[in-house]
């Protein structure tokens, strides 16, 4: 899956703080209409302040702190106005501070700001009576609040077992390989789209810990794997099979598509030198997914083309 980008984040920027702000001006409207007059000047000042700090924020992004706190602390005082004004009839504004939070700030300053507020909005909104229900109430509110933010937490820190490197270079290792391949032909077999996969021998990892020691066989990876990954798609996947076997699924591509990809491929790793070794060698061969095809069949189909490379040449 493809990482939350800048453009991606710009885009919920905007979505939270505008928003937040019709919300808000929506909130004044209501007590207008309503004829809560004395009620319309927090709200009507609240509005205002977002819609400063979303100027500001847009015209110099550096500021992108002042912007936040003017969102949180909006939240907070209509909340506090709130509670202290209708008490236990207005319960569901107790779900506005820990989101918002969860929502603008980091995994752990939310909690903590969280957790530090809880007597407050407790004790504005309840009788002592229940006040020890409100409280589990709004601590699992929390921790239900704060499940998106520890999940996305434990996704960059612990990939899931189809993205998981190869502990030596920037590939995908054998297992994850295996399960994007089970993936890729599905969504072929699914789609009836093409698929095509590149098998790449190095055989220069075989002998180059064993003749000049691991320090020549990570640069080797390294620049392999850079080059390879800088010569294809974005969306195209680069596993290591074995030593000093790799797999490349190319995912949407047909066979002319396959043998342009294989040409640039050879090119650029016979543009990289080592000193001790020369150029790079590579033998590459490509198959694809025919109609019909299972994935133990062209699983077996792939294991013979690399067995194939492995042949000594004649």
């Amino acid at each position: 899956m493809r990482g939350f980008g800048q453009r991606d984040y710009e885009r919920l920027f905007l979505a939270v703080y505008t928003g937040g702000m019709l919300l808000i001006a929506t909130h004044a409207l209501w007590h207008y209409l309503m004829g809560h007059y004395d009620a319309i000047l927090l709200p009507a000042l609240l509005t205002l302040l977002l819609a400063g700090a979303l100027f500001v924020r847009l015209v110099n992004p550096g500021l992108q702190r002042m912007a936040t706190y003017a969102v949180l602390i909006s939240g907070y005082l209509l909340t506090a106005a709130e509670l202290a004004e209708h008490g236990a009839q207005a319960w569901f504004w107790l779900g506005v501070p820990p989101a918002l939070t969860f929502l603008l700030l980091p995994l752990a300053p939310a909690a903590l700001l969280n957790l530090s507020l809880t007597p407050v909005w407790l004790l504005l909104a309840l009788p002592t009576a229940t006040l020890w229900q409100a409280g589990l109430a709004y601590l699992a509110l929390i921790g239900l609040l704060s499940l998106p933010a520890r999940l996305a937490l434990q996704r960059r820190f612990l990939p899931p077992a189809s993205e998981q490197p190869d502990a030596q270079c920037q590939a995908l290792s054998h297992h994850a390989l295996t399960l994007r391949l089970a993936a890729e032909v599905e969504r072929g077999r699914a789609l009836k789209c093409p698929l095509a996969v590149l098998v790449i021998h190095l055989p220069q990892l075989e002998m180059a810990e064993e003749q000049f020691g691991s320090h020549l066989l990570q640069a080797l990876l390294d620049r392999a794997c850079t080059t390879i990954r800088a010569n294809c798609r974005q969306h195209d996947l680069l596993g290591r099979e074995r030593v000093s076997l790799f797999w490349l699924l190319l995912p949407d591509t047909g066979e002319a598509g396959a043998l342009i990809v294989r040409e640039r491929l050879l090119q650029a790793l016979n543009r990289d030198v080592f000193a001790e070794t020369g150029t790079i060698q590579v033998r590459i061969r490509g198959e694809h997914l025919l109609p019909g095809d299972t994935l133990e069949r062209f699983e077996q189909r792939l294991t013979a083309a690399g067995l194939k490379l492995l042949e000594p040449s004649p």
